[in-house]
């Protein structure tokens, strides 16, 4: 499967998902309307929808393997997609605020605080992460039990023993120097949780066995590393109008990144070592083309 092939795919994703998110973000009020407004602005802002992807591509392939109907495992994992998308979302509202990263640029856009102010930005961030716990928990597709699980998915991994988590460990790098074990244990929490949420909310919405559950895992470890060290790489070698954001922010924070043990080439090697891992963990299921072909996809993506 082509490069080309697999950005159709995320865009017919990205598109399913992004109706569905429009829906869960309706909403006006005169007095503080604002806030509506900040919260599209930033959900609805365009970008890959990778981890929605990934919640709907684990989602058909676990109901292949448990024989469940893939069209109602599809339209199960899409409240799923979209809260996790929200947590997302949220995510980066508050990284980009002058207290975190202090960005002016998200996508190419002005980032919410730039736009909105710094306190509405901060409100619209809580107000998605609240958010995604009501549209998880009201899935009519699934059952209240998998619906418990899949909030309390969402709670561990971008929790403080997730991705808040890496994001304090992040904060700490700016003003210390982490060994390689730390700084993998950093990225493993702050981008890598959530990829593996992603990962598991597909299969609990398709009724996956234990042992795809167990691959999925590994899958989302090896290209949610991947995707840090290609970041880390872009991050120094970009082109910003791709990026949509400035380069060479982690050098002029002083932060510890991949690349301060490798040199840009042993990155990509390491890369490429990571995505073979998530390639071998899901191959031997059924229909796990595309999600081989996503992480070949992603370990050469230039934004």
């Amino acid at each position: 499967m082509t490069g080309f092939e697999i950005e159709k795919l995320l865009s017919v994703g990205a598109d399913a998902v992004e109706s569905v998110l429009s829906e869960y973000a309706a909403g006006d009020d005169e007095k503080f309307g604002v806030i509506y407004e900040a919260v599209r602005y930033s959900l609805l802002g365009g970008g890959k929808r990778l981890r929605p992807f990934i919640v709907l591509q684990f989602a058909l392939l676990a109901a292949a393997e448990s024989g469940a109907d893939p069209e109602r495992a599809y339209m199960a994992a899409l409240p799923y997609a979209s809260a996790l998308e929200m947590i997302h979302t949220y995510s980066l509202i508050h990284d980009d605020l002058p207290c975190m990263d202090n960005d002016d640029l998200r996508r190419g856009k002005p980032t919410s605080h730039i736009k909105f102010g710094e306190a509405n930005a901060l409100l619209a961030g809580d107000a998605l992460l609240t958010r995604s716990f009501g549209v998880a928990v009201s899935n009519a597709y699934a059952s209240p039990e998998t619906n418990c699980l899949a909030a309390a998915l969402l709670s561990e991994c971008a929790g403080m023993g997730g991705m808040i988590g890496g994001q304090v460990l992040d904060l700490i790098g700016e003003s210390e120097h982490f060994d390689m074990e730390t700084l993998e244990r950093l990225q493993s929490l702050k981008t890598g949780e959530l990829i593996r949420c992603a990962a598991l909310l597909g299969c609990y919405a398709g009724g996956a066995s234990e042992k795809m559950c167990e691959a999925a895992e590994k899958y989302a470890m090896g290209i949610g590393r991947a995707f840090q060290v290609i970041d880390d790489i872009l991050d120094a070698t970009g082109d910003e109008k791709l990026l949509g954001k400035p380069i060479g922010s982690d050098r002029e924070s002083g932060k510890t990144t991949f690349l301060t043990f490798m040199t840009i080439d042993e990155a990509r090697a390491y890369a490429a070592k990571l995505t073979e891992d998530a390639k071998t963990a899901v191959e031997s299921f059924c229909g796990s083309e595309i999600l081989c072909a996503l992480a070949d996809y992603l370990l050469t993506r230039k934004k």
